[in-house]
């Protein structure tokens, strides 16, 4: 593998809120101990608040901003003056904006890049073959969802014209090859951020905490948890707890204030609003279970690799791409049927008072994620890179 790789990170990076920040940050702290990359330059949004990071390889560029017409620009000319061996791209369809036209153009990045002459290797988070437009909160009328679609394949072409493209998910290899026709479509699985010790799984606590962690309102609703958890109570299942950890979709600004405000009266739920990086890991340390209340999915999901890397019994809604992801790496939970609070109530109760079982599904979760970290995945990455720089 090629040494003294300079490499360019296109990315949302902490104390940014933005889309796949948290990924960005576990992806360069992992990229930035490996003895092939001598610098790492990350390339994020311009904030109030200053980038920091304790590795010297790693150097900040914020040069673009959410809903910016000019961010390929801006990048691209960020780039220009680095002159890296190859720019890594941290990709979703609205990573760069949620209004139509910024989104779009922030998608022409790996074009500009393969005509500037550029190496790039892009980590599609989600495909739009797979996104029900209707629940993730897109739009729900069909003259707009075929729009959509068309849009949403020209976009993926101009994706696809990067070096490499991974995707998180086996089968999402399958259907951009097949459709596409291209052979530079490769699985980069997402990887659990981090591999803490071996939790002591038969550790008790004081509260029975049921956990979600996510940014809701879209295809991420918590009104059928909060009914779950009310049934709960009232069968008198004892020192119950209902944590809801992040904050609102972009697509869906309000969302959870107004949800607090519907349910003000209910014991024993708590709202957390922002998780920072450094609190995490006491939320899912102090978690019973953590519960996934989707009414659909957009890909490989790194709430369940965290679940999985603290040791955590996952509930899961019966859905696709999550079934797919539990199937190909090893994960373990209880299904439920997605918008049944009857049937999440029972699926949360089963864990809860079958410790044994609950036990059984945490400390497989916790294998599944030991055995496909990120620090591993980030190899992946180089290797991609140091053939692509050696095929100059």
């Amino acid at each position: 593998m090629k040494n003294n790789l300079k490499v360019a990170l296109v990315t949302a990076y902490p104390p940014s809120k933005t889309t796949l920040n948290e990924y960005g940050y576990h992806l360069a702290k992992h990229l930035a101990v490996k003895s092939e990359v001598s610098e790492l330059c990350i390339l994020t949004e311009t904030t109030e608040d200053s980038y920091q990071s304790d590795n010297s390889k790693i150097s900040f560029h914020p040069c673009w901003s959410f809903n910016n017409l000019w961010n390929v620009f801006n990048i691209l000319k960020r780039i220009k003056k680095l002159k890296p061996n190859a720019v890594i791209i941290n990709l979703q369809f609205l990573l760069f904006g949620d209004k139509k036209l910024p989104a779009a153009i922030g998608l022409l990045l790996p074009l500009f890049l393969k005509i500037y002459g550029f190496k790039s290797v892009v980590l599609l988070h989600n495909i739009m073959e797979e996104v029900d437009l209707e629940k993730a909160g897109i739009t729900s009328n069909k003259l707009s969802k075929w729009i959509y679609e068309q849009i949403g394949q020209i976009l993926t072409r101009f994706i696809l014209v990067a070096d490499i493209v991974g995707v998180t998910i086996d089968q999402y290899v399958d259907i951009l090859t097949k459709k596409y026709k291209k052979n530079n479509i490769v699985l980069l699985p997402h990887g659990a951020f981090e591999i803490p010790p071996k939790p002591n799984f038969e550790k008790t606590y004081d509260k029975q905490r049921i956990m979600t962690f996510g940014k809701f309102g879209t295809y991420k609703k918590v009104e059928v948890l909060i009914d779950a958890f009310i049934k709960l109570q009232e069968k008198g299942i004892k020192d119950l707890e209902l944590v809801i950890a992040g904050t609102d979709n972009p697509n869906a600004k309000g969302y959870l204030d107004g949800v607090a405000n519907q349910y003000k009266e209910v014991s024993g739920l708590k709202f957390t609003g922002y998780v920072a990086e450094e609190d995490v890991p006491t939320l899912f340390t102090n978690s019973s279970v953590v519960v996934f209340p989707y009414t659909s999915t957009t890909g490989s999901s790194g709430v369940l690799h965290q679940t999985g890397s603290y040791g955590k019994a996952a509930v899961l809604p019966n859905l696709g791409d999550l079934g797919k992801l539990v199937k190909e790496e090893g994960y373990a939970g209880e299904f439920f049927e997605p918008n049944d609070p009857d049937s999440l109530t029972e699926t949360i109760e089963n864990l809860l008072t079958n410790h044994q079982h609950r036990q059984r599904v945490a400390i497989q979760n916790y294998e599944a994620a030991s055995s496909l970290a990120l620090s591993d995945i980030s190899d992946w990455y180089l290797i991609h890179i140091s053939n692509l720089t050696n095929s100059k």
